[in-house]
């Protein structure tokens, strides 16, 4: 861990204190059902805007950063995210529908600026750790958070969440302003974006196809994986289970990354990241193909047990992969792909998914597996194209 920077841990450290109020999206819906008094279809669609905010925050805040510098773009898109947020509770309705989206694409940027400050403040060989290091603080923060904001709500009201979120997000803010120098790092990624640059992101793309390939199996992953956020609960309640058993279930998902995740990400720091980044892959669908057998509880932990390992495997060396192949000048660019790519499921898995877990309930778990065993197919397929980073493994 020598070889990630100071200034990495410093950002992590940050990002931890941010996590530990950043938990509004999950109070979302009752806030909007239950203080606002809204139905729940018009919360739906309410929430809905606002993933789409954070995906297109997510895909996009890369190319400020490579145009403007990510220091700059950081603090630019959590000072908004956190001024909109600090807001909402005393917004009319038809205002949410503005203002909550831009405070989540803002948020969004602000994960793809942290992910590119990454890439170029960690040397080629040492951003798995790097990137390890964020996912770590990042998973604390977000484990310990929703326990606060259910106290916060509890204590207070639904709303105090946002203000809460808000402030951290400024917070976050005027800390990273501090401790993240004016230049070096934020200008480390290039000269900003030329003319054309569309163009030439699509080229540099077709000349790094293992790149394009991993994108689309992370979509797809991603897709599967964030069932486990809307069916699974629902799957679960229909088989006599507790919400307290499915928020065990997630305590057991948060608790072993936390416990696992940087010391597997040290030992396999020498191996070849496709390879690896497909194994993740195999064993989230074999995590959901366990269900496709019964929802027993053993089998209802195993699924967990089996999404857990697969994502320590898979994320942390994905996104590493990613900055190790982004040419000079468009890290943020690639990030932004990567972190997009990495959200996707929170738009596109709940209404895929309850759809199809509607008209044939049966059919959910072992399509799920099925997809994100071809997503892990496709990627080690790719291993040839990829052959000069994994023999130096990176």
């Amino acid at each position: 861990m020598r070889a990630v920077p100071k200034v990495v841990w410093l950002l992590a450290a940050g990002a931890f204190a941010n996590m530990l109020v950043a938990y509004t999206f999950i109070y979302l819906v009752l806030y909007l059902t239950g203080p606002r008094g809204l139905p729940v279809t018009q919360a739906g669609a309410i929430a809905g805007l606002s993933g789409a905010g954070l995906v297109a925050g997510n895909f996009t805040g890369g190319w400020f950063g490579d145009r403007f510098g990510h220091r700059r773009t950081l603090l630019a898109a959590a000072t908004t995210s956190g001024a909109g947020l600090i807001t909402l509770p005393l917004l009319p309705i038809p205002a949410l529908l503005v203002v909550l989206p831009v405070a989540q694409y803002a948020a969004g940027a602000v994960r793809a600026s942290n992910s590119a400050l990454v890439a170029v403040s960690v040397p080629e060989g040492a951003r798995r750790q790097g990137y390890a290091v964020m996912r770590f603080a990042s998973n604390a923060g977000f484990t310990l958070g929703p326990l606060i904001g259910a106290a916060i709500a509890a204590r207070f009201s639904y709303g105090w969440l946002f203000v809460a979120d808000g402030a951290g997000t400024l917070c976050f803010a005027a800390y990273a302003a501090r401790i993240l120098p004016a230049q070096g790092v934020s200008r480390a990624a290039g000269h900003g974006a030329a003319p054309g640059a569309a163009p030439r992101l699509w080229a540099e793309l077709r000349a790094r196809p293992a790149v394009l390939v991993l994108l689309g199996a992370i979509v797809v992953t991603d897709t599967v994986y964030r069932q486990q956020y809307s069916t699974l609960p629902v799957h679960l309640a229909a088989h006599g289970y507790s919400t307290a058993f499915y928020a065990a279930l997630l305590a057991v998902n948060g608790g072993v990354i936390l416990l696992l995740e940087i010391p597997v990400t040290l030992a396999l720091r020498r191996a070849a990241p496709l390879r690896i980044i497909a194994a993740g892959l195999l064993l989230v669908g074999l995590g959901y193909a366990v269900l496709g057998f019964g929802t027993s509880v053993g089998a209802a932990v195993a699924l967990m047990l089996l999404l857990t390992a697969g994502e320590i495997l898979y994320k942390t060396p994905a996104t590493a992969y990613v900055a190790d192949h982004s040419p000079a000048g468009m890290q943020g660019r690639f990030q932004s792909l990567y972190a997009g790519a990495s959200v996707t499921g929170t738009v596109l898995a709940p209404p895929l998914g309850t759809a199809l877990y509607a008209a044939a309930p049966s059919l959910l778990w072992p399509l799920c597996g099925a997809l994100a065993l071809c997503a892990a197919f496709a990627v080690f397929a790719t291993v040839p194209f990829g052959q000069v980073l994994a023999e130096e493994g990176a």
